[in-house]
C-alpha cells in the first residue's frame, strides 16, 4: 500500500468531501452491504453495456491486488453484475473492494464473505457474457467521473472519488479539517455554555 493510500485510511468519507466541497461524491445510494466496511484503494474501471458483465471477469484478472473494481453498470437495478462465486474471485485475488453504480445478487454469500461491496442494492437476476465493454477506461459512476488510478474512499457514509492528481492537496486539507472539527468537539462537550456560545456565534456568521 503506498503512503498516500495508507493515510487516507484513517479519514472519513465526510471529510474527505468537505475537502472536496462536496463534489465527488457518489450518488447516496451507493452504499457498502455492511456499515463496517472501509476501503481505499486505486480505481480500475470497468465500462459495460447493461447487462452484459464480461468485463467484471477481465478486471479481475488484470488489478492489481489492493485495487478498488469500479464499474459503471449504467444505474440498471434489474440484472447483478456479480453474485457471490464471482465476488469470492476477487477477494482471493486480492482484490480490496467492488463500487458499482448497480446491484448484486447471492447478498447472504456475499456478506458471508465479509469483502467490502458498495452496491445499490441487490436483484435476483444474472448478467449475460456477450463479450462487451471495456477496462481502464474514464468512466461515470454514480454521477462522478472516474479515472484508472484515481482514489476511492468508502465507508458506511457512502464512496467519494478524488482525482489522482490532487490527492495531496485534498489529503491537507481533510487532515486539517479533521483536526478543527477534533478541536471544536473538546471545546464544547458536555459544555452547555460552550455550545450555546457556539451557536451563537455561527448565527451570528449567518446573520452578516
Amino acid at each position: 500500500m503506498d503512503n498516500i493510500v495508507n493515510q487516507f485510511t484513517k479519514i472519513p468519507t465526510t471529510a474527505v468531501s468537505d475537502a472536496m466541497d462536496g463534489m465527488n461524491n457518489m450518488e447516496s445510494s451507493i452504499k457498502p452491504l455492511k456499515e463496517v466496511y472501509k476501503i481505499v484503494g486505486r480505481a480500475f474501471t470497468v465500462q459495460m453495456p447493461v447487462g452484459d458483465n464480461s468485463m467484471i471477469l477481465r478486471a479481475f484478472n488484470e488489478a492489481k491486488p489492493g485495487d478498488v473494481i469500479v464499474v459503471d453498470a449504467k444505474g440498471d437495478t434489474y440484472r447483478a453484475i456479480a453474485g457471490d462465486f464471482m465476488v469470492s474471485i476477487a477477494q482471493t485475488l486480492g482484490i480490496q473492494g467492488i463500487v458499482v453504480d448497480g446491484v448484486i445478487r447471492d447478498i447472504v454469500g456475499i456478506k458471508a464473505l465479509d469483502f467490502p461491496v458498495f452496491c445499490k442494492g441487490t436483484t435476483v437476476a444474472a448478467s449475460a457474457k456477450s463479450g462487451g465493454g471495456k477496462v481502464q477506461v474514464p468512466i461515470s459512476c454514480g454521477g462522478v467521473t472516474v479515472h484508472p488510478g484515481d482514489l476511492i474512499v468508502g465507508d458506511a457514509d457512502g464512496v467519494v472519488v478524488i482525482p489522482q492528481e490532487k490527492e495531496e492537496e485534498i489529503l491537507k486539507k481533510a487532515k486539517e479539517k479533521l483536526e478543527k472539527d477534533e478541536q471544536r468537539e473538546q471545546q464544547v462537550a458536555g459544555n452547555p455554555e460552550a455550545i450555546r456560545k457556539y451557536l451563537n456565534d455561527m448565527i451570528a456568521k449567518l446573520s452578516k
